[in-house]
């Protein structure tokens, strides 16, 4: 003070100020926590904070009971001691922290502390969330396997300036992840959310550091819209898929079975495929596939839509004739799928698949007298192709069942209509070719079975050529390569044919008959009416003349003329055409046909001449006579005058002419 007084007022001031600016310059850091990350661990961290770190030339120095820990004086708030560097670790430790800066020097206030009773675990990592209803399910990995203390902070995401609802609580641990779940919240809310959590079993447990802060999305509680559409290209389908957008949901997850079997020409480890995009399009087989749609969040994945595309129809599929794939590797890039079919569902099931890798164990794990549809793959510029399509069983054999429901219905007098069900997959035990249907009648024993091929695709037939009143029995089997299976019958008896069916067929032949009858008298009418009858010459029939001998037949015949005048009664004017006299003469002509038909005239003529005894003299004196003892009426003279020409005796040619 003595000294103080003998100061000048300017030295006073400068002495302060230096003072002043040195207790700055040196700001106590704070007391150090020492602990290891778990109880096992071999390592301490001590860590110590500064309120005031723009000073880049900042060194610091560990102190525990005196002696220093840290002889490179590091920059850093923190450092790293071993359990060998401290020796013993039970005992209790008084440990500060020195802060130098320049020439000055400030320390931390001491703390006591046994450092294997202090565990500080990491800050939660890996926290992932889902929603169980309205409780939310927190997880993060675990830094033991026991379980530990957990402080969580939790707001809405849209009111971030409101205070943290604070919640403490226990996890439930198993080897490798912390869970905890709060209650009673949103789940179609969105929240921020913080924890820390501490060792249960450590005796002087710190709190661990906060975690980020993670935000927790509302649920995705409905499935995605999709729509499909299917375009079949050579052995290949192009599936082009379209979903609405989701609210909350981040990106898409898609993935089928084909891919997840190891038959696909993508890397395997493109699968699941993760897209932001709405729309998505793929190359599957001609085997049935499922594809799966999700959408997805931090809180999980929506319920997933999923999309059924059944396999090319079977039918009409012949039987494999050639599986050497079942027998040898496969190569690269090509795949086999077997599926076990089952009745009643279009989605076969038991499916086997076979790629490169697969061993022979693999190959010929296969059911005896089981049907499969076989489907062989390649993959052709990345995309799966099917290249071969058939039936496959291992082993055949005839079937076990007779075909279902064998029913007759409709029957008539003379057919009948049957129906049946198809034999189950599972009791055809192998290709079923074809059905045999045999009927019989039951009238006698050694009647003849009469059988028919039916294919294996028709479940109905009808049955005729059966004979009324008659009772039949029917049978039907199926067929495989092997052989018949099990008969299922069923008996047929046609109808006799009914009195009244006799009764009504001959009533409707009289009507039949009658209605023909008065047709034709009624078209005889008509005919009659439009072309009359022509009035067919009389011509008496003569008696062929008999030559008494040979000599007489073989004269020669001689042509004489002869002239026919009319008579007219008297006081009658004679027409002028009547005056000419009317010659006749008779010569032979030429033509064949002529000559044919006066021998015969000539010989009928004849015959009646030689039976009469008449003459060519006595003809006229004939017709004279007949003129005047028959002929009273004029008026029939004028209508006909008969001409005959005659040669020796024989009438050769008649001409009627009318005046």
């Amino acid at each position: 003070m003595e000294t103080l007084k003998h100061w000048s007022l300017h030295e006073c001031i400068v002495v302060c100020l230096l003072f002043t600016t040195v207790g700055k310059a040196c700001e106590a850091p704070s007391s150090p926590e020492c602990f290891r990350r778990t109880a096992e661990s071999p390592e301490y961290r001590c860590e110590w904070s500064m309120n005031k770190t723009t000073e880049s030339d900042v060194t610091f120095d560990l102190y525990m009971n005196n002696v220093h820990r840290n002889k490179n004086a590091p920059k850093e708030t923190w450092i790293i001691i071993t359990k060998d560097e401290l020796g013993i670790v039970e005992e209790e430790y008084d440990i500060w922290v020195e802060a130098r800066i320049g020439n000055s020097s400030c320390a931390s206030t001491k703390r006591p502390v046994v450092l294997s009773h202090t565990v500080k675990y990491e800050a939660p990592k890996h926290i992932s969330m889902s929603w169980l209803q309205n409780n939310l399910s927190l997880n993060w990995t675990a830094s033991e396997k026991h379980p530990a203390a957990a402080e969580i902070l939790l707001r809405r995401d849209a009111h971030r300036t409101d205070s943290w609802k604070h919640i403490t609580t226990n996890t439930t641990s198993d080897t490798s992840m912390h869970h905890v779940l709060v209650e009673n919240l949103l789940k179609d809310t969105v929240y921020q959310v913080k924890i820390r959590h501490r060792s249960t079993k450590a005796l002087n447990p710190l709190w661990s550091d906060w975690s980020p802060v993670v935000i927790v999305p509302a649920e995705l509680e409905q499935k995605p819209e999709v729509t499909m559409n299917i375009t079949l290209s050579n052995g290949t389908r192009k599936v082009a898929l379209t979903w609405k957008k989701m609210p909350h949901a981040a990106t898409y997850s898609l993935n089928d079975t084909q891919s997840s079997n190891g038959c696909t020409c993508k890397k395997i480890r493109d699968y699941p495929i993760n897209t932001t995009e709405t729309t998505y399009t793929t190359f599957v087989s001609y085997s049935a596939v499922k594809i799966f749609v999700n959408g997805r969040n931090a809180a999980g994945s929506s319920p997933p839509a999923i999309l059924q595309i059944p396999a090319v129809p079977a039918a009409g599929l012949k039987i494999c004739d050639n599986t050497s794939d079942l027998h040898e590797r496969l190569k690269k890039k090509t795949y086999v799928e077997l599926y076990e079919l089952q009745d009643g569902d279009s989605r076969p099931e038991n499916v086997t698949h076979l790629t490169a890798k697969s061993t022979k164990k693999e190959r010929m794990d296969m059911k005896d007298y089981v049907r499969y549809l076989y489907f062989k793959h390649k993959c052709v510029g990345r995309k799966l192709q099917t290249v071969t399509m058939c039936i496959y069983y291992q082993k055949e054999d005839a079937p076990q069942r007779e075909p279902q429901n064998f029913t007759a219905f409709s029957e008539t007098h003379t057919s009948s209509n049957l129906s049946w069900k198809a034999i189950p997959s599972a009791d055809q035990r192998g290709f079923l070719t074809h059905y045999s249907l045999c009927s019989v009648k039951d009238s006698s024993q050694d009647e003849r079975k009469e059988c028919h091929k039916i294919s294996a695709s028709v479940m109905k037939y009808r049955l005729g050529n059966l004979t009324q009143g008659t009772k039949y029995h029917v049978s039907l089997v199926g067929v495989t390569r092997v052989g018949e299976g099990p008969e299922a019958t069923v008996t047929i008896n046609t109808p006799p044919e009914k009195p009244v069916n006799v009764l009504w067929s001959l009533c409707l032949l009289i009507l039949f008959f009658l209605l023909t009858t008065l047709c034709t008298c009624i078209l005889k009418r008509i005919k009659e009416n439009i072309f009359p009858a022509v009035p067919t010459p009389v011509i008496p029939d003569f008696i062929p003349f008999q030559p008494e001998s040979q000599d007489f037949l073989e004269r020669k015949e001689e042509v004489d003329e002869m002239t026919l005048l009319q008579l007219h009664p008297e006081g009658k004017s004679v027409p002028e055409d009547a005056e000419e006299s009317a010659v006749l003469a008779g010569e032979w002509e030429e033509d064949t046909d002529e000559d044919e038909d006066n021998e015969r005239w000539d010989s009928r003529m004849s015959g009646e001449s030689s039976d009469e005894g008449l003459s060519p003299g006595s003809t006229g004196e004939a017709l004279r006579s007949s003129r005047e003892g028959e002929i009273t009426d004029v008026e029939q003279l004028d209508n006909e005058i008969a001409m005959l020409i005659y040669k020796k005796g024989l009438v050769f040619h008649v001409k009627r002419d009318s005046l």
